[in-house]
């Protein structure tokens, strides 16, 4: 039986010397594991974090890889959701053994359908919690039978950034993310800028410093 370290393809970028925590990149829709590997060297400069991308499991029309079936935006297929959750949580739950990295000091983030991933495997029920979340362009799925634990999140850092002119998966799905988590209690900072689906580079050197915000913050 494959370990679940090798279900998943996946890019490994090292830290500098002792790594100060690691970050997780989740990519969007019909790309793969080598799609946000130069946001890593973006977000972390100074290469103090591990920084791995993994490859999405599933190979769908048009072409490239999915995290899962688009039935509807906000609504993933559950078949494939589910599968994919499997197989996702089970590689995550193997990386703190593999990078040195405790799971505190983990954070997970993603683009577009890499960013519903990140909220599904840092907010479900049972799931450890990460140091932080950061959702580019993404959504809270809505899927019947899962089960987000936010009371037990309450303080965790979650950082998202939409575009305003997003044709995609529009701004709405991002402000309702903004304003649910923020009720719930976690520590929310929201970015929006007039873009389409893509990460604006101006919101980067923000990210950045949430993010050096959040390692400093997380338990040794």
């Amino acid at each position: 039986m494959a370990h679940p370290a090798d279900q998943l393809v996946h890019r490994l970028r090292p830290a500098a010397g002792a790594a100060r925590g690691a970050l997780v990149l989740l990519h969007g829709r019909g790309t793969d594991e080598n799609d946000l590997m130069a946001l890593l060297d973006v977000l972390d400069p100074q290469h103090q974090l591990v920084g791995v991308t993994p490859r999405a499991p599933l190979q769908l029309p048009p072409g490239g890889h999915h995290w899962y079936r688009v039935a509807r935006v906000g609504y993933p297929d559950p078949a494939t959701f589910y599968a994919t959750l499997l197989t996702l949580s089970a590689w995550l739950d193997q990386l703190p053994g593999l990078l040195g990295v405790p799971w505190p000091r983990t954070v997970l983030g993603g683009f577009s359908l890499g960013a519903v991933m990140a909220y599904t495997t840092g907010l479900a029920r049972g799931r450890p919690r990460p140091a932080g979340i950061m959702a580019l362009s993404g959504f809270i799925p809505t899927v019947e039978g899962l089960a987000l634990d936010l009371e037990s999140s309450r303080g965790l850092p979650v950082a998202i950034a939409h575009g305003s002119a997003d044709p995609v998966i529009e701004v709405g799905f991002g402000r309702d993310a903004r304003d649910r988590l923020s009720a719930a209690g976690l520590d929310v900072e929201y970015h929006e800028a007039p873009v389409a689906h893509h990460i604006d580079p101006r919101t980067l050197p923000e990210l950045t410093v949430w993010l050096g915000r959040v390692l400093a913050g997380a338990g040794a």
